[in-house]
Order: C-alpha cells, then sequence, then structure tokens
C-alpha cells in the first residue's frame, strides 16, 4: 500500500522508472538526493524509511547555510531501488524531464523515523559524499515541511550550485540528455607511448572509464595539468593557466604582491575529456577548491627515496607515517605516486588557512623525522637526503599540486592509484598500468568512506 501511489501514477511500459516493491530494511539507512529538471527545477530528497524511500521535493535545494528554510513538499513514496534511477522520463509521462544523481550515502536517526515523522520532526546526519552533517525536517502545514541546516561544523561549507555532474556517473544534464557526450577527438591514432603502443584515443577511453571514480577528487578543483601534444617523446609542458575554453572554468586569484593571476578548473567528464583532446594526460590538483581556495582540505605526504633505497625501506616508511596518523587520529588514504615512492592522504576541512595547514604538514614531517632520525628527512636539499627517505610536506601550499587519484603519469605510463592499506606490500608503486587500472576500478572502491572523513 505504500507505494500505490507510486505506481498509479506509472506507465512502466513507457518508463525506466523501477517498479514499486517494497523491500526489506537494510542496515544502514541509505539517503539519495535526485537533481530533477522536470516541468520545475528542483531536487528531490528521499530518506529510507520501513523498506520505500520517503521522498520531499525541495524546489531550490538543499543550502548548508543555516538561515535559508527551504520548502521541502512531502511527495509520494518510491521504491527503494529508486536510489540508482538516473537519466530521462519521456515527455507526455508523470514527472518528465532529466533525472541526475546529485548524492548519495547514509544516514544516522537518534530516534525512530517512523516516530518522528508522526511527530513533523525529524533531524538526522547525513554521511554522503556532497552534503554533510546534521540537518532538520520541519512540518508546518498540509505536506509542506522546511528543510533546515544544523549550524554544526559544516554550517555555510558549500554552496550546492557548483556541483555540476552527477555523483555516480560523472555526466552533466547535457550528457544525460545524450546531446552534449562527443568532444571531436584530433589525431586518435597518434601513438603517445611507444614502448607501451599506447594511442590518445587509448587515453582518452581510459579517461573516459574512469570519470566517475576520478571527477569527485578533482572536479572544482584548481589543477595543473602536463601536456603532450608529439607524445612523451616530444616536447612536454605544464599547463596552470587559464585560456578561453568553453570547457574550463576561470579562477581569478590575486597573489601577496597585488597581481592577478588566472587558474583553470574543470566541472565535469566534459572537462576532464577535453583536456585528454588538449593532450593534457597527467593532472596535479591544488589542495583546495577553486570556489575556496584559501581554504586547504586535502593533506599530502610524498615519501620519495633516496637513489638505490630497496622498496622494503619505503614500504617501512609509509607504515611508520601511518602510524604517527593514527596517534593524531587523523584517517589516511593510500596511493601509488606512478614514480618511486607512494603518496599519503589526508582529508581535512578544519584548518581555516594555508598557513596553519602547511605547519601542521610541516610538524607532522618533522615527528617522523625526530623519531627516526637515521630514516627519514624533512629537508629536500639532497645534501641532507643520503640513505634517507623524504618525507616531502612542502606541497602543502597554498599553489602547489599532487598527482589526481587515477591520473596517469608521462614519464612512465603508469597510473595512481588508490590502494587499500593492505596491499602496500603487494603493488610497487609504478607498477599499475592502464589496463590492470580499468581492471582495478570494476573492484570495490579502495577509498570508499574517503568524503566521509571531515576532521
Amino acid at each position: 500500500m505504500a507505494l500505490e501511489k507510486y505506481n498509479q501514477k506509472r506507465d512502466f511500459s513507457k518508463t525506466k522508472e523501477p517498479k514499486g516493491v517494497k523491500k526489506k530494511n537494510s542496515q544502514e539507512k541509505i539517503f539519495v538526493v535526485q537533481h530533477h529538471w522536470a516541468s520545475k527545477e528542483h531536487y528531490d530528497l528521499r530518506l529510507e524509511v520501513g523498506g520505500v524511500l520517503k521522498s520531499w521535493a525541495v524546489p531550490k535545494g538543499p543550502s548548508y547555510n543555516p538561515k535559508d528554510k527551504r520548502l521541502a513538499v512531502m511527495v509520494e513514496d518510491h521504491p527503494y531501488d529508486y536510489k540508482d534511477f538516473e537519466g530521462i522520463i519521456k515527455e507526455g509521462l508523470y514527472g518528465a524531464g532529466v533525472v541526475m544523481l546529485f548524492d548519495e550515502g547514509t544516514y544516522t536517526l537518534e530516534d525512530n523515523p517512523k516516530k518522528s515523522l508522526e511527530k513533523g520532526f525529524l533531524k538526522f546526519e547525513l554521511h554522503g559524499k556532497r552534503l554533510k552533517g546534521i540537518w532538520n525536517l520541519v512540518h508546518f502545514k498540509e505536506n509542506n515541511w522546511l528543510l533546515i541546516k544544523e549550524a554544526d561544523e559544516f554550517k555555510n561549507f558549500v554552496d550546492i550550485k557548483n556541483y555540476k555532474f552527477s555523483v555516480r556517473s560523472g555526466k552533466t544534464k547535457e550528457e544525460i540528455q545524450n546531446k552534449k557526450i562527443n568532444i571531436n577527438l584530433t589525431n586518435p591514432d597518434k601513438i603517445i607511448f611507444p614502448k607501451q603502443k599506447i594511442t590518445k584515443k587509448d587515453l582518452f577511453n581510459y579517461y573516459q572509464k574512469v570519470a566517475p571514480l576520478m571527477l569527485p577528487y578533482i572536479a572544482n578543483r584548481l589543477i595543473t595539468t602536463k601536456r603532450a601534444p608529439n607524445g612523451v617523446k616530444g616536447d612536454t609542458f605544464f599547463k596552470k593557466h587559464f585560456n578561453e575554453n568553453k570547457y574550463f572554468k576561470e579562477k581569478t586569484i590575486t597573489n601577496k604582491e597585488g597581481d592577478k593571476q588566472k587558474f583553470y578548473y574543470l566541472e565535469d567528464r566534459e572537462g576532464l575529456l577535453n583536456e585528454v583532446e588538449m593532450n593534457g594526460y597527467e593532472f596535479h590538483l591544488w589542495g583546495s577548491h577553486a570556489f575556496s581556495y584559501r581554504y586547504p582540505n586535502m593533506m599530502v605526504f610524498d615519501l620519495d627515496p633516496d637513489t638505490g633505497m630497496p622498496l622494503s625501506k619505503v614500504r617501512e616508511g609509509v607504515r611508520d607515517l601511518k602510524k604517527i596518523l593514527d596517534e593524531l587520529n587523523l584517517v589516511s588514504f593510500l596511493k601509488t605516486s606512478g614514480g618511486k615512492g607512494y603518496h599519503i592522504v589526508v582529508p581535512i576541512y578544519t584548518i581555516k588557512n594555508w598557513q596553519t595547514f602547511r605547519s601542521v604538514a610541516k610538524n607532522i614531517a618533522k615527528l617522523m623525522e625526530y623519531r627516526y632520525p637515521t630514516k627519514y628527512v624533512s629537508n629536500i636539499r639532497l645534501n641532507k637526503r643520503k640513505g634517507k627517505i623524504l618525507i616531502d610536506w612542502v606541497r602543502n601550499t597554498m599553489g602547489s599540486t599532487t598527482v589526481a587519484p587515477y591520473s596517469i603519469r608521462i614519464k612512465n605510463g603508469s597510473v595512481s592509484m588508490p590502494l587499500k592499506w593492505s596491499e602496500l606490500d603487494k603493488i610497487r608503486p609504478d607498477e599499475i598500468t592502464i589496463d590492470e587500472a580499468l581492471k582495478r576500478i570494476k573492484r570495490k572502491d579502495p577509498w570508499e568512506g574517503y568524503f566521509d572523513i571531515y576532521q
């Protein structure tokens, strides 16, 4: 009976929406938000309760500003499987328009959700990739509720309008409509990596396939790319400044001297693929997003061994650094550098300026050096590194970059690949090839939970 209204409104011979079948309660309560361009653009907030998705249409979408009281109109329950729906509802059908998965994750609620609904007040915490923290749904008349952000550590965190692509597929609204997907790839058969016989088309196809996993880390973040117009045997150069291109977005930043520089960032899969079309094959990230570039949120340590040092020592260094981060209650993630060492990435969202951020990273590296003086060094000068591993913390500086997860490295064609911690002793820093990376992305995400860690 809970899904009767839902089923009555839909002709399942004409729509790809799932039929209304109630599911058993899952152990973790899921939520989903779908951006819906119907007769009126809105966002659909859905919370799993009793095997169905309780649903509210939010015309202006969720707001991180606690002062905003967003109207949320309760609509018919949706089936649990609606959490996976993204696509087009054909003209003439109920809800006709484009549906894009805006966010997904789990939620927690102190009270029983059914009792909370009866009371007309739900206070819940979202653990999504884009929506975080405590939110309130307050009933005030008929089917009308208010969606209000709690004034917690995530208040005013981000404007949701900055997110232009699906949280799962990486597609924009236009790509879902299939009106925008064909970037004109020039010279597709040009050999980029002669040794491996990898063409430009191969690289384009690689980034097309990894886009859904890569975009959450790279989209809306200031970038520098390494371009190789004539393949890796020709001249290569780094690009970090904006030039006119409909696929790229501009961010003007004024430095300490008062000089203005135009940097650039990508919003979606089309931007990513167009960079490949422009011969950009290696992606490096700032430690902050473009729309909040003064607020760093990604700390990275690069373990760079002295020449000739055995890999076993590098792995030992990774474990030693993780131990210190664990002691500091900092959750960390591991990836291959694609070169000689490993990268350890720490998502941090509570340090409000680059000066403090840089100092924290430096002090962690110096603690490594102090605790193990014969093994590690935090000074980048070559004469200080003899027989030791450099704990490179300097990239945690405004304007510095680090290679992006899933990026190809031009120098050898390997991939900077996210790993599970249990894989440290099994995979070399330069071992993951493009083909191996494409196999690995079909498995469970080794960095699952990355966006849940707000410290």
